[in-house]
């Protein structure tokens, strides 16, 4: 009982210096402006449902007030088989044409995806060959339809899927011989890939549960390798104070940039829904992390860099505000995220 109470005793202790330290440390304004680079994940209702002319305006100054030069238009999700029937974005051609006119300049890109088969739980297999095929010729049926890329976000992606990877050099070879764009949304890196052993022996990986499938170093650098752009699903922190959630933010911020900031365009995650923690995490302690992430850098990236906003059917007028005034304009990592 003794060992016990003393091993309690110092489990508490060492929480509350690691809240403290967190809340000290949390207490400094950052110095780094937001960038002219940013991304938003946006409903399927855009291709498809129709809209009207003032519809797509709005929208339109909506992206340019923000800095948005991203979109991902879920365009999906794949079938089982890896198809996706032209109806569920028959006004396509209408998006497309109206954000060319009225946001030059705004790549719009599909965003496909779907739950990954995983031990034969799950909807679509890529590790069968001609279920792959057929996920290209979506992304080619779509890229002739007129989107300015594909960017996937299948889940859950483990750091030995050969079979992504391989979808993924296919899929580069399709857009690059076409100009266009491929990204690709990843879960949050690992804090430590000597953990991906430990989570597997708990958690198996079998049946409807899964332990988390985080990217290591080594595998979101060949991810790197074949993506024009990386986007990092930073948010569902799971930490009880802001302080934490913001370090937890600032922390992968600096980790993924200083990995892949290199080799390709970043943009990390924020919310705007409702989080699994909302007292800790939003928005405001999301940009705010990401900033004092960037000041940590020893020299920006070489590639831009910014923030991808999830999602805008969760983001209402006064979140934007925030956004604006959490992520203020700059000339930091401004340019063409190609």
């Amino acid at each position: 009982m003794r060992w016990t109470a003393w091993a309690a005793a110092y489990a508490l202790g060492l929480a509350a210096i690691t809240v403290s330290g967190a809340f000290v440390w949390w207490q400094r304004e950052p110095r780094a402006p937001g960038t002219e680079v940013n991304a938003l994940w946006a409903r399927h209702q855009w291709v498809g449902e129709p809209h009207t002319d003032a519809e797509y305006r709005a929208f339109a100054g909506l992206l340019k007030r923000n800095r948005i030069t991203d979109v991902y238009f879920h365009a999906g999700p794949f079938e089982a088989d890896g198809t996706v029937p032209p109806a569920k974005y028959r006004y396509a051609k209408q998006l497309l044409g109206a954000v060319r006119e009225y946001a030059p300049g705004v790549r719009a890109q599909a965003y496909l995806g779907q739950i990954r088969t995983v031990e034969g739980h799950g909807v679509t297999d890529l590790d069968d060959p001609a279920v792959r095929a057929r996920v290209l010729g979506s992304d080619a049926a779509l890229l002739d339809a007129g989107f300015d890329g594909i960017h996937y976000d299948f889940e859950p992606i483990y750091p030995d899927d050969t079979a992504f990877l391989a979808l993924m050099d296919a899929t580069r070879a399709l857009t690059r011989s076409r100009g266009r764009l491929l990204s690709v949304a990843l879960e949050q890196p690992t804090l430590f890939d000597a953990l991906q052993p430990v989570y597997k022996a708990l958690v198996p990986r079998h049946g409807p549960v899964h332990y988390p499938p985080r990217p290591t170093r080594e595998f979101l650098l060949r991810i790197a390798d074949r993506a024009d752009q990386v986007a990092i699903m930073t948010y569902d922190v799971s930490l009880p104070t802001k302080a934490l959630a913001g370090w937890h933010f600032a922390r992968h911020t600096r980790w993924t940039l200083e990995l892949i900031g290199d080799r390709t365009t970043v943009f990390m995650g924020v919310p705007t829904y409702r989080p699994l923690v909302p007292w800790a995490e939003d928005l405001a302690v999301a940009l705010r992390g990401i900033r004092r992430g960037v000041d940590d850098l020893e020299r920006p990236p070489k590639r831009p860099f910014g923030v991808g906003v999830y999602a805008d059917w969760t983001t209402d007028d006064a979140e934007w505000a925030r956004y604006r005034a959490e992520w203020p304009a700059g000339t930091a990592a401004a340019g063409a995220a190609r």
